[in-house]
């Protein structure tokens, strides 16, 4: 049998290490070496090269295991798969702002067992394995509970593209003023841990990939968070809510009947 526990405590191990080469590396004003769906969607030297380091290390570790990263796509087969996100909250790290992270996650047989997401500026690594709880220095994880629709406060992104943005911008009108107040990360991986941690009381987004919310997502349902898409679908880039139960539903329900998964042409 596989031991879920190796795997989450060598995620935080290897978390840890590219946390550390991207503090020590990032220079005043990282490199742009790419543009992904939009011009503002970018993709610096140290995305690239925080994910070689966590490839290296898990290749090292365990050589027959199967991952996916944002940047390098899916390589290997097995029935242990990592789920790999090097810099989640790429624009953050660019403008040097606090709210980026490093998130790996690993699956068996599909499975998300174990998960990780090291908030590198704030010093914060939240851990997580499937029946274990969600932790964060030590400290058990719980998400906040009871909590109605209007005195909750919200997290949530936006997408890149600007007919997304235009129906985002939408969707916001009607859910500013049914909630106590939004906020906006910049990190799917964070928002998720906040959750966890009772900073937010939910979160909601169209457009966060499977790499962004594998390892956040694991963490926030340890802690007690329902995470998933509308009409019992998955959390999905379609759109990916998380809440406390009682919230999530009513957040689902508001979110629901203004069609918040499709982009303007």
């Amino acid at each position: 049998m596989t031991d879920v526990r190796l795997l989450g405590r060598l995620a935080e191990e290897i978390s840890r290490e590219a946390g550390e080469m991207l503090l020590a590396k990032r220079p005043a004003r990282p490199e742009i070496l790419a543009t992904k769906s939009s011009p503002t969607d970018v993709v610096t030297a140290l995305d690239r090269a925080a994910e070689e380091l966590i490839r290296d290390r898990i290749r090292r570790a365990r050589p027959y295991d199967a991952i996916l990263g944002e940047e390098g796509g899916a390589t290997g087969e097995g029935r242990v798969r990592w789920i790999v996100d090097p810099i989640d909250g790429t624009v953050n790290f660019l403008y040097g702002l606090p709210e980026w992270a490093v998130s790996v996650a690993v699956e068996v047989d599909g499975e998300v067992v174990a998960g990780v997401v090291n908030v590198v500026p704030r010093g914060e690594v939240f851990t997580a394995v499937r029946g274990g709880g969600a932790w964060l220095a030590g400290e058990r994880l719980r998400c906040t509970v009871g909590v109605p629709l209007d005195r909750a406060l919200i997290a949530t992104g936006f997408g890149y593209g600007a007919g997304r943005r235009a129906v985002q911008a939408r969707v916001l009108a009607h859910v500013l003023p049914r909630v106590r107040d939004i906020r906006r990360g910049g990190s799917a991986a964070s928002d998720l841990c906040s959750v966890a941690a009772g900073r937010v009381d939910g979160y909601y987004e169209r457009g966060p990939q499977y790499w962004d919310h594998a390892a956040g997502g694991l963490v926030a349902v340890e802690a007690g968070a329902r995470i998933g898409g509308l009409a019992g679908r998955p959390p999905n880039p379609d759109l990916t809510i998380c809440a406390a139960p009682g919230l999530f539903e009513e957040l689902h329900d508001l979110l629901a009947p203004l069609d918040p998964e499709r982009d303007d042409p």
